[in-house]
């Protein structure tokens, strides 16, 4: 047998062959595992800063597959509402209680998107680690609130501890890893397909819109498998294997080898003055139509549920929301990809909104959801309805951070897209809230097929949505110009 191991002061391709007849000293003994220990260390490194992956450019390697790894994660933060009755219910408060961690999950995504933009900006590989970490921690720290919460209703009194600890991992720690986890492929992806790049961008969003259709059947199988404690080992599943796919798309994910990122801007390069490239006017329309077209998404799909039931549909609800899941992934895709081929991007949200007032309008006249049980033609106009809203929903947040770059250029995309992430966090607090508001103290609670609803309610949201609509479409015909060749190219 020949042992082959290195010494000190040999290059890497020198070596010290010993025969079956030699006796190794103890200090040759060290010196082999001292050499050991280098090269096992040398190929960590080497695969943790990339050498090897830096020589693959690739931009569905580097780019777009890593953004799906990080965005089909993230993405189920919006399978909440498949597991909160039963969170409720296991730790012992109400759904309405249990479902600000949701609302708490969307603001701090936009927040920290706004905040941290500029960490994205400098450096993605930093940013997209934090995703990871924190996702997987705020999920596994769910899953111990839920555990704690359970253990004190056993002991037969509610902890406020473990509602708060839901609220602080769900909402606050894992939103962080949304936010970060969210931004970090965008820029990315635009600089990987320079000609397509709403199809890009399209296609990681979709993930992100798709990741609800995938998840949603695994987590109520999980659920119906593992029993009533079932609930919080979920999350310790759930932290784990997003946690792995997450690390790997942070692993994978790389600029363009000839892109190089400045890391001190002067006054003149930073995003104040990028913005002010064209009048403020303008950035204030994108701000306003983006906020309003998620605001009224997030009601009408907020009720999606109980507007299904009024419909005669009840049954049919895990199959409809799977459909409008994936016409929510549809639309962050094709919107974005249509885009590509339209001189200005923001012709994309005047079709958005032209279509979600038609819809909205179609409903209203027809009484769709208060008429709308056993009447075939309402349950088509209905139908259209939550499928043309998730659709238009999905379509805004994918052309956003073209339409900015088409606007203030690629230099601060990342910082610029994550202030108007923003607004994503203000529609989520306000968005469902307003929805519930509307139902709860309008129209009447009524019987339908043994199930309490209030048709009238949601025939409310809809007038209050057509309004917000059309102050988006006006928002966007007058206040957001026309993008500027220079910007564009």
């Amino acid at each position: 047998m020949k042992i082959t191991y290195f010494t000190r002061g040999t290059t890497l391709d020198e070596t010290i062959v010993a025969g079956p007849q030699h006796r190794f000293s103890h200090k040759e003994l060290y010196l082999f595992n001292i050499r050991r220990k280098l090269w096992y260390n040398y190929f960590i490194v080497t695969f943790k800063n990339g050498v090897y992956m830096k020589n693959i450019q690739n931009k569905w390697i580097r780019g777009a597959i890593p953004a799906l790894l990080l965005h089909c994660s993230i993405g189920t933060v919006y399978c909440w509402s498949i597991f909160s009755q039963e969170i409720a219910n296991y730790i012992g408060f109400s759904k309405g209680a249990v479902e600000w961690a949701f609302s708490f999950a969307i603001f701090f995504l936009g927040m920290s998107a706004a905040f941290l933009g500029g960490l994205v900006e400098k450096n993605i590989h930093k940013s997209s680690l934090i995703a990871s970490i924190t996702f997987a921690l705020g999920m596994a720290g769910t899953g111990f609130f839920i555990w704690y919460g359970g253990k004190c209703m056993q002991e037969g009194q509610p902890s406020v501890l473990a509602l708060i600890g839901i609220y602080v991992s769900y909402g606050f720690i894992m939103g962080i890893g949304l936010g970060t986890g969210y931004l970090s492929p965008v820029k990315t992806l635009m600089l990987w397909f320079k000609d397509k790049k709403g199809l890009a961008t399209g296609l990681a969003v979709a993930g992100f819109g798709a990741a609800k259709a995938i998840a949603s059947p695994i987590m109520q199988a999980m659920l119906d498998k593992m029993g009533p404690t079932g609930i919080f080992k979920m999350f310790y599943i759930l932290a784990a294997v997003y946690f792995v796919m997450m690390m790997l798309g942070h692993f994978m994910l790389a600029k363009p080898e000839g892109w190089v990122e400045p890391q001190k801007k002067t006054k003149e390069e930073g995003i104040i003055a990028s913005l002010k490239t064209e009048p403020i006017a303008s950035y204030i329309g994108i701000w306003l139509m983006f906020y309003i077209n998620i605001t009224c998404g997030l009601a009408i799909i907020s009720q999606e549920k109980m507007i299904v039931k009024c419909i005669g549909l009840g049954g049919a609800i895990g199959i409809i929301s799977t459909i409008s899941a994936l016409f929510n992934a549809g639309g962050r895709l094709g919107f974005s990809a249509w885009a590509d081929k339209m001189k200005d991007r923001n012709t994309v949200y005047k079709m958005i909104f032209t279509l979600s007032i038609v819809s909205t309008l179609i409903v209203l006249l027809s009484k769709g959801i208060a008429n709308g049980y056993g009447n075939i033609a309402a349950i088509i106009f209905v139908l259209a309805l939550i499928f043309i809203v998730n659709a238009g929903y999905g379509g805004g947040f994918s052309n956003v951070p073209t339409l900015l770059s088409d606007h203030y250029g690629m230099g601060n995309i990342s910082a610029i897209h994550g202030i108007t992430l923003s607004a994503w966090a203000f529609a989520g607090l306000t968005g469902n809230q307003m929805a519930s508001a509307i139902v709860n103290h309008t129209g009447e609670f009524i019987d339908i097929a043994g199930v309490k609803a209030n048709p009238a309610g949601y025939q409310n949201v809809l007038i209050v949505t057509t309004i917000l609509y059309a102050v988006a479409m006006a928002l966007s015909c007058f206040l957001v110009r026309p993008m500027k060749k220079k910007n564009a190219e």
